[in-house]
């Protein structure tokens, strides 16, 4: 099975520089045109030569948006929209810039999810959304930082968050995962 993991398009959050989060935030017009963007690469560069099987979503606005663009320019529905797919909780940081939360609670931010935890989930998602699609290409929206804590799992090293529409592919099956391509590291 291969996978893609394609982090949503930019939201005025991403361009802020706010935490998002667990927080609704839509993408905005850049947001869209890179959704655009990234329907297009997937759909001239798919895995093996075959076609994308099946697109999934987490259910938060910007992620959902970039998969029914991506599902559309694919020729496919989503196949579904997943809970255990959305971004990393920042608590009561969520819509401060990183130096704002910092002058405000330190480094230790109320609610926040710790990266460890994030991990832990991000992994078991992936195995879980994958297993529940047993397909031989499957399309994963999700978001930076949950797909960071996925890829830093899998190779073992720390990468840096994909840029907003950017896709990181891996092989494999649930439990046995390797990166083969977008893999940026820190």
């Amino acid at each position: 099975m291969e996978i893609a993991l394609v982090r949503h398009g930019q939201t005025d959050f991403n361009r802020d520089g706010r935490l998002q989060g667990t927080s609704d935030i839509p993408l905005n017009e850049t947001g869209i045109a890179q959704a655009h963007t990234a329907a297009r690469l997937l759909a001239e560069h798919p895995p093996g030569g075959r076609p994308w099987d099946a697109v999934v979503s987490s259910p938060l606005q910007r992620a959902a948006v970039t998969a029914d663009i991506i599902a559309a320019e694919l020729g496919l529905d989503v196949a579904g929209r997943y809970a255990s797919l959305i971004e990393r909780a920042y608590g009561e940081a969520e819509g401060l810039t990183k130096a704002e939360a910092i002058a405000r609670f330190g480094t230790d931010w109320p609610g926040e999810e710790a990266f460890e935890a994030l991990q832990r989930r991000a992994v078991a998602a992936v195995d879980q959304v994958a297993a529940a699609h047993p397909v031989d290409a499957l399309v994963i929206v999700a978001h930076g930082t949950f797909i960071r804590a996925f890829a830093d799992h899998v190779t073992g090293l720390e990468t840096r968050t994909p840029d907003n529409a950017h896709s990181v592919r891996c092989t494999g099956l649930p439990g046995a995962w390797r990166l083969v391509d977008g893999l940026v590291r820190a």
